[in-house]
């Protein structure tokens, strides 16, 4: 589950008041869990309450979210249908199932059932957020800005709507104004929804990292552990914390936490790296050949580790026509600047810089200021002897310190070598 099961903020929060929210612990029920239940009991007085299904499948998608266990979205799938069997056509039972689409990743379709929607409902701010969230993932900002806009416009200062906007904010590369809106955000998170404020906090702590604030993210990230234990995302956001620390045993063990509570490919993916970089050579090298067939098997799923199985291709099995051929693949999904990244440097390792070049620009025109995308850049430019260009990238990557900024220095001094020999 990746980004898009992040942005998937409850509604419900909208309506929320300035006040620190209440930490969680696992001896308590979750937000989530606590949904689930009063559905439950609203069903168990009324079976026929289509509402109360409704209210059912939405706290499983949230409960998804909280556990990153996808089993959640199949309940919900099952509380859904039973609405409809109650109710054929109820609009929050159709706007829920564009909720689980987006859940399990199947834009294109959660995309135009969105719209249907937004023509029977215009005035709607969940559906807002959906086409948002849709066309984010196919790589269509224009009308994903529009989208957040509206949801603003409607309500001013609405909580998913601040967190699309930040999302945006931060593709566009005004990280600072992403950061000033989940700010906001945090503010107007309510006192019981530990896990939204944990969430808001983890997205914080990504954007100290993506300007290399280390320490700002690690404070961030220890409240949002505190709020949430054992929250899988910030589990992961802290491992790279860990790693830019260069305390790589640390970083293994959290990743190994996060992957036993959420056993994902990508998540064995920056396990088996974490191994690497720690040393374990044999156990990274058991944990990239279980990753792979882990991958290989959700491929042809709309929710997939595809980008992971094109980088584990192009940088650690060295298969670069097989990273290609998977890169293609996700092309053919969705054009989002992260799939334009993978898709260039797969092309990169197959000697096609010049396609390269033009893929990694595309992305990079959308204003995203990503160190692993710039080093790719840098990299790419290098190949192309586009010095000047190349310098200017795998300098800005590695100012960033927020992906592996030694292999962007390393690049940087040989190309600075270069040109001083010349």
């Amino acid at each position: 589950m990746k980004k898009i099961a992040a942005l998937l903020i409850a509604i419900s929060a909208a309506t929320a008041f300035a006040q620190t929210p209440t930490p969680w612990s696992e001896a308590k029920p979750s937000p989530a869990e606590r949904s689930i239940a009063q559905a439950n009991r609203l069903i168990e007085k009324n079976p026929k309450d289509f509402e109360a299904y409704n209210a059912l499948a939405f706290a499983l998608s949230r409960r998804a979210r909280e556990t990153s266990d996808v089993t959640y979205y199949t309940r919900a799938e099952e509380a859904l249908q039973k609405s409809f069997a109650i109710s054929a056509d109820n609009f929050d039972g159709a706007r829920t199932h564009v909720w689980l689409l987006l859940g399990k990743h199947e834009f294109a379709a959660a995309l135009e059932e969105a719209k249907k929607l937004n023509k029977k409902m215009p005035d709607d701010i969940m559906i807002y957020g959906f086409l948002a969230d849709a066309n984010v993932e196919l790589g269509n900002y224009q009308p994903a800005e529009a989208a957040a806009q509206w949801m603003l416009d409607l309500r001013p200062g609405n909580l998913p709507g601040l967190t699309r906007a930040a999302y945006l904010r931060e593709l566009f590369g005004d990280v600072d104004g992403a950061m000033e809106l989940m700010s906001m955000a945090l503010q107007s998170t309510p006192p019981s929804e530990a896990e939204d404020a944990a969430w808001i906090l983890t997205q914080m702590a990504h954007l100290e990292l993506a300007m290399g604030k280390i320490a700002e993210a690690e404070k961030y990230l220890e409240q949002a552990l505190k709020f949430f234990p054992g929250y899988h995302y910030a589990l992961g956001n802290l491992a790279k914390v860990r790693t830019q620390q260069k305390h790589y045993d640390e970083a293994v063990q959290l990743l190994k936490q996060r992957y036993q509570a959420a056993s994902h490919a990508e998540n064995l993916y920056d396990l088996a790296e974490a191994l690497q970089l720690a040393g374990g050579g044999a156990d990274a090298k058991k944990a990239f050949a279980e990753f792979e067939q882990k991958s290989l098997l959700e491929r042809n799923r709309a929710d997939n580790s595809n980008r992971e199985l094109i980088f584990y291709y192009a940088d650690h099995a060295h298969e670069p026509a097989k990273a290609l051929e998977v890169a293609q693949q996700e092309l053919a999904r969705r054009h989002d600047v992260y799939t334009l990244d993978a898709y260039a440097w797969a092309l990169h390792v197959n000697g096609q810089n010049g396609e390269a070049h033009k893929q990694i620009e595309a992305a990079l025109s959308v204003g995203i200021r990503d160190a692993k995308m710039l080093h790719h850049a840098g990299e790419i430019a290098l190949s192309l002897g586009e010095h000047a260009e190349a310098e200017r990238f795998l300098q800005d990557a590695a100012s960033l310190r927020a992906h592996r900024p030694e292999q962007a220095r390393t690049s940087l001094m040989g190309l600075t070598g270069n040109t001083e020999n010349r």
